[in-house]
């Protein structure tokens, strides 16, 4: 991997993590495109990127993230990354083996996008304005969904949480920020694990130049990040999900034609 390709893989990180149409379906995407190939190094920093992706979370939100006197808040979190991190461990080799699968992948873009198409139609009736009203068995319930982007690569992580959210009666708004706030404990587990991996089975991938590759392509991430936290919100709140079902079907389409016609 070159710096430039890093540079792009992370700029798209920071352009998809928010939004629900699956970070990691437009990176495994993009790699074939720019010609970056699976290696220990590739895999690993497709991980940890999206650790500069949250970091923006911290920054955006730090008086929530840094008010120590709001135990809930932190006991929400974990609740809810709970069922992640119990189906991450048990499937884990069936979760890297789709990972590799652009097929699947593709699929379950367009699969996802059909049910964006419906999501403001179910859910138009919100009763909680903030994270403060979220209850602990919600909190676990938005979890659950989570898990559907850990079994279903390409469903899109905020995507599945802010679903789960809007079942239980979030407004847009709410919704989404408790995604970004749930997205801080689980990527910082899966990016902690991922490396330390790396470290204990591939040492000699971790050399003073992608080192440094990947801090710079932390950096641009979290830049782009930033922005797109700030926008992502408002679009939602005025434009729902409909136009993002769009896109994902878009995308998930001409990822097909593309591999059918052996182009990537």
């Amino acid at each position: 991997m070159t710096i430039v390709q890093a540079i792009i893989l992370s700029i798209v990180e920071g352009l998809t993590e928010f939004l629900p149409v699956s970070s990691t379906a437009h990176m495994k995407f993009t790699n074939p495109i720019i010609g970056v190939h699976n290696t220990p190094f590739s895999d690993m920093f497709e991980i940890v990127i999206q650790l500069f992706a949250i970091l923006a979370v911290v920054v955006v939100y730090y008086r929530k993230f840094f008010d120590f006197t709001r135990f809930g808040f932190y006991l929400k979190l974990i609740i809810a990354v709970i069922p992640a991190v119990i189906f991450g461990f048990l499937l884990k080799k069936r979760i890297d083996a789709e990972l590799d699968n652009l097929y699947f992948i593709s699929y379950v873009m367009i699969g996802g996008g059909i049910i964006f198409l419906f999501v403001d139609r179910w859910f138009n009736h919100p009763r909680i304005e903030s994270e403060r009203n979220i209850s602990y068995p919600a909190a676990f319930k938005i979890g659950c969904f989570q898990v559907l982007s850990i079994v279903l690569p390409g469903f899109s992580r905020s995507g599945a949480t802010i679903i789960g959210g809007l079942s239980q009666s979030l407004s847009r708004r709410a919704a989404a920020e408790f995604s970004f706030f749930l997205a801080v404990p689980t990527m910082l587990g899966a990016s902690v694990k991922s490396f330390w991996d790396l470290h204990k089975e591939h040492p000699e991938a971790l050399t003073k130049d992608n080192a440094s590759m990947l801090a710079i392509s932390g950096i641009v991430t979290f830049l782009v990040a930033i922005i797109v936290i700030r926008f992502f919100i408002s679009f939602l709140q005025k434009h729902g999900f409909k136009v993002w079902g769009y896109y994902r079907i878009v995308i998930g389409l001409t990822m097909l034609i593309l591999l059918w016609r052996g182009i990537i």
